[in-house]
Formats: C-alpha cells, sequence, structure tokens
C-alpha cells in the first residue's frame, strides 16, 4: 500500500461513498463531519470540508487574477516606456514559460511534503511578485516580476488542485476547470476599472491583491493537512514528465484539447485588447478589458452547464465552439467589426471552459490520491505551452509580419487548425479504447 495517504479520504468508507457516487450516479450522503471546523492536537480551529475546498479556490482565482491584472496595464506601460507589441507577448510568454518551468521543478513537491508548506511559499512569492509589479520603473522590472509570479504560480497551481480533489472529487474537479478563467477575468476586470476610474491604477492593483493574497495566507495556515509527510520530496524537484501508467491514455485523449483551448487563452490575453481598440478605435481600456473577461465569463458558463455531462462529449463540445468561435473571429477581423469579434470571443470562450474541463475530467479521476499533484501539474505545463509559445510567434508576426490584424488572422486559422487536430486526435483515441474495450 502507498505511503502516501490523504487525511480527508480516511476513513475508507467516505472515499468508498464518493466513488459510489461517480459510478452510480446517486447522490448518496456526505461524510457528517464535511464542513466543520476541526481542531488540531493544541487545539487551534481547523479548516476543513467545504470551507477548505472554498478557500482553495479562491487562492486560485487570487493567483490567476494577479497573473491577468498586467493586461489591461501594457498600454501605459508602453506609453511609459516605448516599448513593441512583440515585447509585450514575450513578457506574456517569459510568464508562461517560467510557470512551465516551475510545475516541472514543484509539480510534485506537496505529494511529498504536504499541500500547506508549498502553498505559503508561493503565497510569499506571489506577494513579493506583487511589490515588484508595483515599484515597476522599466521593462526589466515587468520580466522580473513575471518571472517570480511564474514560478509562484507553478509551485501553487499543482497543490492547490490536488488538494482541493482531497477534500472532494467531484467538486474539485468542477472548482479545477472554474477558477482559472474565474482568476483572469477577474483580474483583468479589476485592473480596467482601476485604470478606468482609480488613481495610480499601476499600484493600486497589485496592493490590493496583495492584502487578499495577506488575508488567505492566514486561511492556509489554518488549513487541516490532507497529505500525509512521506521521503522523497528532494527527488521529486527533479523534473519529471512521466505519467503514472493508468493516466497515459487519458492524457493522450485530451492533451490536444487543452493545448489549443490554452493557445485560444494566450492571443486574448497578450493580444485582445489591442484588438479591441484596432477594431473600435476607442482608447477604453476598459473596453479592451471586456473582450478577455468576456471569455472567461464564457468558460465559466461552460464549465458549469457541462458538469453533468459526459467528458468526451464536453471535449467535442470544446473543439466545436473553438472552431466556430475562431470562425466568427475571423469575420470580425475581415469586416473590421467589433461586435463580431466580441461574438467570436464569447463563443470561443465557451470552447475554452468546455476544453479544459473535459481535459482535466478526463485524466484526473484515473490518478491515484498521491499522484494527483504531479498529473494535474503536467495538465497545467501543457496547458501553458500552449498559451506561451504561439502568443510569442504572434508577437514577432505583429512586429515583422503583417500587423496586429494580420496575425491575429493567422492566429486564428491557427486556432482552427489546432482545433481539427485535436477532433481527429479524440476521434482516434476513442475508437482504439473501443478496440481494446472489447478484446
Amino acid at each position: 500500500m502507498s505511503q502516501h495517504r490523504t487525511t480527508a479520504e480516511l476513513p475508507a468508507v467516505r472515499a468508498d461513498r464518493a466513488a459510489a457516487r461517480v459510478v452510480t450516479g446517486l447522490d448518496l450522503p456526505e461524510d457528517p463531519l464535511a464542513g466543520r471546523a476541526g481542531r488540531r492536537g493544541d487545539g487551534r480551529a481547523q479548516i476543513t470540508g467545504m470551507p477548505a475546498l472554498l478557500l482553495l479556490a479562491s487562492l486560485t482565482v487570487t493567483m490567476l487574477a494577479s497573473s491577468g491584472a498586467p493586461t489591461p496595464l501594457y498600454a501605459i506601460y508602453q506609453q511609459r516606456w516605448g516599448f513593441t507589441p512583440i515585447t509585450t507577448t514575450i513578457i506574456f510568454g517569459i510568464y508562461a514559460i517560467t510557470v512551465l518551468v516551475a510545475l516541472l521543478v514543484f509539480g510534485r513537491l506537496s505529494d511529498y511534503t504536504g499541500r500547506r508548506p508549498v502553498l505559503l511559499a508561493a503565497i510569499a512569492v506571489q506577494a513579493a511578485s506583487l511589490v515588484v509589479f508595483a515599484t515597476a520603473g522599466g521593462v526589466g522590472d515587468l520580466i522580473a516580476a513575471r518571472v517570480i509570479q511564474g514560478i509562484s504560480a507553478g509551485a501553487a497551481l499543482g497543490a492547490i488542485g490536488a488538494g482541493m480533489l482531497d477534500i472532494d472529487r467531484e467538486r474539485g474537479a468542477l472548482a479545477n476547470a472554474l477558477t482559472p478563467g474565474m482568476g483572469t477575468g477577474t483580474g483583468v476586470l479589476l485592473s480596467s476599472l482601476a485604470v478606468q476610474f482609480l488613481p495610480a491604477p499601476t499600484r493600486l492593483i497589485y496592493l490590493v491583491l496583495l492584502g487578499v493574497l495577506t488575508a488567505q495566507a492566514v486561511g492556509v495556515l489554518l488549513l487541516r493537512e490532507t497529505v500525509t509527510h512521506a521521503p522523497g520530496a528532494l527527488r521529486s524537484l527533479v523534473p519529471d514528465v512521466s505519467l503514472p501508467a493508468a493516466t497515459r491514455g487519458p492524457m493522450l485523449a485530451a492533451a490536444p484539447v487543452v493545448f489549443a483551448v490554452w493557445a485560444l487563452a494566450g492571443l486574448m490575453a497578450a493580444l485582445g485588447p489591442e484588438l479591441v481598440h484596432a477594431l473600435t478605435g476607442s482608447a477604453s481600456v476598459l473596453a479592451g478589458g471586456a473582450d478577455v473577461t468576456l471569455m472567461t465569463v464564457a468558460a465559466i458558463v461552460a464549465t458549469f452547464t457541462l458538469r453533468n455531462t459526459a467528458a468526451t462529449t464536453v471535449m467535442l463540445t470544446g473543439i466545436g465552439a473553438l472552431i466556430g468561435g475562431s470562425a466568427i473571429v475571423l469575420a470580425a477581423l475581415d469586416t473590421g467589426s467589433a461586435a463580431l469579434l466580441f461574438l467570436g470571443t464569447a463563443v470561443s470562450g465557451f470552447g475554452f471552459g468546455a476544453g479544459f474541463q473535459g481535459g482535466i475530467r478526463t485524466v484526473v479521476p484515473a490518478a491515484k490520491p498521491h499522484e494527483r499533484a504531479g498529473v494535474l501539474s503536467l495538465l497545467f505545463v501543457l496547458s501553458y505551452l500552449g498559451m506561451g509559445v504561439p502568443v510569442v510567434i504572434a508577437g514577432y508576426a505583429v512586429v515583422h509580419g503583417q500587423g496586429l490584424v494580420g496575425a491575429a488572422r493567422e492566429y486564428a486559422i491557427g486556432l482552427i487548425l489546432l482545433a481539427l487536430f485535436a477532433l481527429a486526435a479524440l476521434a482516434r483515441t476513442s475508437r482504439t479504447r473501443r478496440v481494446r474495450a472489447r478484446h
């Protein structure tokens, strides 16, 4: 038996109850202790059950809101320091690559040390990045802040996601799919509002997020640990891209879909506001941020409305919406219609939410409790590859190719081709699984 046991899955009756709900669809009674505050050995209260799940979900929102907050501010930074769109995408790409590296290095650490120590360290690093953002005096500071922020997000995402699954596998899977879009959209919206209506927006938004993180750190201190300490923490820091055998087939099915939908997220987060400005002629930061927020709202709607649909169907829905939304965006770019751009963003955003949720629900249930953080981290590695690499190429095309609209047109065509490839890969994997099942 594995040395790694999540305390949230003890006694075994609770795990059996959760498994029965998954297999039978029956809404069996929950653990009577779920949601109640526990006690440490020293008598201090602990946060457990649903309050713990909500705290972890809110931490993902804050982490990714912090990463989304700079998006509406890039126009201000460009005016101050005179850099080009390719610099914006490079700053964005550096963040994605740093998250990717941090996921590979720290992604499995919480399976050995416990979730809380990793989360507390990640919060401290994230706080440092917000201080650098708030005091930034040039492009070098922005890059440094993004690197620090990427390390924090990469270390935290696997631990938070696994912690939510430890507490409740079904609700945790839903929260893992909901919170990334919710966090990015919240950060972009709040930052846009700060630019439009409040003084010193390039400082204020980061200070507000710093205050929220501080309060969440106190909550994490009170969380009940869900993983017992086990040897191997240092070995876990050696990057390992291998997957547990049971998750390889599901990951093969989900990978192309996840990559494609996150490529969309990268385009909207890095260049979405500039596209809105180009088509509307408006310099309003709020209008530019609205496009990113619309995408994330549509993703949240998709995740919630499709939560009880079969995972393969959800991924197919995501692919279809991504293709349809990208086609509408192409029409918007050809006609110069801002209305079509927003419509295409909404449809594509629905595809993002569906595709990412379907990927999580396909891969994660095959992982054992002590494998969850590592598997989730590899899923996020794939996500950030999709988000970071294509958008840097797009930034180069903006400056050295056909300009912003031309590069966006090529990117939308690329998204359609990616989605078609994902559809073919999903069909092939599903066919292979059916053949194996028959034999």
